[in-house]
């Protein structure tokens, strides 16, 4: 499995828009997606600090919500 790589929450929501997510409202510096996958919706915040990196955790679990793997994401870079 190739390394998490080090992005920020606006490269991020690029990644997540080229994979059907919409933008959905804003609260303060985060940003809610949304997407519908088989009549289930999938919801999460983005946090969106300009120009800060997303810490690894963070980014994993942003990824375990939105059902992409690693490799996707690098592709998708």
């Amino acid at each position: 499995m190739p390394k998490l790589p080090r992005i920020t929450g606006e490269e991020l929501l690029a990644v997540l828009e080229k994979e059907g997510f919409r933008r959905v409202r804003r609260h303060g510096s985060h940003l809610q997606v949304k997407k519908y996958v088989n009549d289930r919706k999938i919801t999460f915040p983005v946090p969106v600090h300009r120009g800060k990196i997303l810490k690894p955790g963070t980014l994993k679990g942003i990824l375990r919500k939105a059902e992409i793997t690693v490799d996707r994401l690098i592709e998708l870079l």
